[in-house]
């Protein structure tokens, strides 16, 4: 995040679905996640925000925070978006 200013996030699901356990046993969603309209971690066109804070989903799908205006620093993200992630988030201004 570059910024808190001019965020705008909206209360989102996140899903289980494709998210490996840890050592620990337990369902880790990142902060700064890609997600796509129904809450799974995607890298691609179809994504619709960026996850503000860390979820666990280790017993199913959760309420989440999703940024879909501001400014994000690209860097800092636990995976670098694709180019075409990049397009799809139209409201966020990478840096």
């Amino acid at each position: 995040m570059a910024t808190y200013r001019n965020r705008v996030t909206f209360t989102c699901t996140v899903s289980d679905t494709a998210v490996e356990a840890n050592p620990q046993g337990k369902k880790i969603v990142p902060k700064g996640s890609l997600l796509d309209e129904s809450g799974v971690v995607k890298n691609d066109g179809t994504v619709v925000g960026i996850l503000a804070e860390t979820v666990d989903v280790t017993n199913g799908p959760q309420p989440g925070s999703l940024i879909v205006e501001g400014y994000i620093l690209k860097d800092r993200l636990p995976v670098a978006p694709e180019t075409l992630a990049i397009k799809a988030l139209t409201s966020i201004t990478f840096k």
